[in-house]
């Protein structure tokens, strides 16, 4: 059966043709439906190609922000190379790209042979999902949410963030501001001080994505993550939700954390960068 790529800079078509399609694997497909709702919400620019088979999407592929890597979704392994042909061909210069490992790592290989370019494999992260009750980790201190009190000391942590895991700190504020509006921001307050952060993102048909934990190096190994997660997950799964989070495979220490904690690993994913 013919398969074909099809490209729009337009959200709302996307997710009216692919939405079976990406609801069919929420947990894996979060973050581009995630990306895809904001970009509708706050109409900032993005490129978006769908796969078809038939009357079937077999694959998504987003770039958004426009001088990011695209994001793919699990394809099949000839879905994965006609993508990166019809990007390539269409003039794209694509800076890298993140997706399920088998996934990323056709598209990167076939990237490379037509655009006789370098794609370097830099990090590996897992996917996880909390999947069990654990124990409370008994750290001192309570959650509670960011409010704009803490707006300077929630872009100063954001930015640090960005800068641990190599990614862009362009529109930092734009980010917060806009977290902070939703009650997304979340931190672990000890007596009054805020010692660790985390991001709750939009629920998205019942999953929430846990991302942007942190805490700054002279407050780490006292558990403030951990509890703050925690915590966190617990508010969420008692309302219902699943929770996700990505972590850097290249993290012991996070990865044991969020085991303890009860998240389990349901993927793994590699990131390319392009030269």
């Amino acid at each position: 059966m013919q398969l074909k790529v099809l490209f729009s800079e337009d959200p709302v078509f996307v997710l009216s043709r692919a939405g079976v399609f990406l609801s069919s694997q929420p947990v894996l497909h979060n973050v581009i439906l995630s990306t895809l709702h904001a970009r509708v919400a706050q109409g900032d620019p993005g490129r978006y190609w769908m796969a078809i088979q038939g009357d079937d999407i077999v694959g998504v592929v987003i770039q958004s922000p426009l001088t990011f890597p695209a994001t793919l979704t699990p394809m099949e392994r000839p879905v994965a190379t006609a993508m990166a042909d019809a990007i390539a061909e269409a003039g794209v210069a694509l800076p890298g790209v993140s997706g399920e490992a088998a996934t990323a790592a056709t598209f990167a290989g076939q990237w490379s042979e037509r655009t006789e370019s370098a794609a370097t494999p830099f990090q590996g992260n897992r996917l996880y999902e909390l999947l069990e009750a654990a124990e409370d980790p008994n750290v001192e201190g309570k959650l509670r949410q960011a409010g704009q009190q803490e707006r300077s000391l929630m872009i100063l942590w954001s930015r640090a963030f960005q800068h641990e895991i190599g990614e862009s700190e362009d529109g930092t504020e734009l980010r917060v501001d806009r977290g902070l509006a939703a009650g997304q921001l979340w931190l672990w307050d000890r007596s009054g001080e805020p010692v660790s952060m985390a991001l709750a993102r939009e629920p998205l048909l019942g999953v929430v994505r846990l991302s942007g934990v942190y805490t700054t190096p002279e407050k780490r190994k006292h558990g403030y993550a951990a509890a703050c997660v925690h915590a966190l997950s617990k508010k969420l799964r008692d309302t219902g939700s699943r929770c996700i989070l990505y972590t850097d495979l290249g993290n012991t220490t996070s990865n044991s954390i969020y085991r303890r904690i009860g998240y389990r690993a349901v993927a793994e994913v590699l990131r390319y960068r392009f030269e």
